[in-house]
């Protein structure tokens, strides 16, 4: 999944909303000034508020595409800019705190990647470093994507959204086509299957810990609470121990 064909148009239907959530989420954990590394930071609107607030950000994804938007949007204010796959966090600097948002931990294929991107957070954090992270909730994964639908349709192209479950536990593929006109009262179709995962929230807790982290606080929902049951979004912050 890098949103090859999609970029611009899932920046356009990202709910704009939920940027100055996780914003104050950050501020009300993380000193102003921090050093920031942000990553699967998609077209960098959460990057943009972060630099605007005060700190230094550092921002990566894995897609090129997302990046270029990122670039434009940030106009050489970012610390750095650059292709990362979470998975292989080498040769980056130290920093105070690591974000990973948007249920984008979701994308690791497995409970094993998981943990090798906690891992990798780890050693890449300074000392009492902190790294937040949110995750879909099982709610969300096994009732809320069941069969879920999201159309949009511009004067530019016709946006389908089909998720659906697998037989994999607390998994799910989103279908994604856009279907631009080509003048000729007909469509060019694109496509693209995006897998997501989801684990217990112990599972999530324990995975933390093996990678060394301590001081492990959830909530939900950008709340000060945490609901397991009902809750659509898990975050998770922990420190570097």
């Amino acid at each position: 999944m890098t949103y090859q064909s999609f970029a611009k148009v899932y920046d356009e239907l990202m709910d704009k909303s939920l940027y100055p959530k996780w914003l104050d989420y950050v501020k009300h954990h993380i000193p102003n000034g921090s050093k920031i590394l942000e990553i699967a930071a998609g077209a960098g609107d959460l990057s943009e508020l972060l630099i605007d607030a005060g700190y230094e950000v550092t921002v990566t994804d894995l897609s090129k595409d997302m990046l270029k938007l990122a670039e434009d949007k940030l106009q050489g204010r970012a610390k750095q800019i650059k292709v990362l796959d979470m998975l292989e966090l080498n040769e980056v600097d130290q920093y105070d705190a690591i974000l990973c948002f948007d249920d984008s931990i979701c994308y690791m294929s497995d409970l094993a990647d998981v943990t090798q991107v906690f891992n990798n957070v780890y050693r890449a954090l300074k000392p009492d470093g902190q790294f937040l992270f949110d995750a879909h909730s099982l709610y969300q994964m096994d009732e809320l994507f069941d069969n879920y639908m999201f159309n949009v349709e511009t004067d530019d192209y016709l946006f389908i959204w089909h998720s659906y479950l697998t037989d994999v536990e607390h998994a799910v593929v989103h279908d994604l086509k856009i279907l631009t006109p080509d003048g000729k009262n007909r469509y060019q179709s694109k496509e693209e299957l995006h897998y997501e995962r989801t684990y217990p929230y112990q599972d999530y807790i324990r995975s933390l810990d093996w990678a060394g982290f301590s001081d492990i606080e959830m909530t939900s929902d950008f709340s000060n609470r945490f609901d397991e049951k009902k809750a659509k979004r898990w975050f998770f912050k922990s420190k570097k121990g």
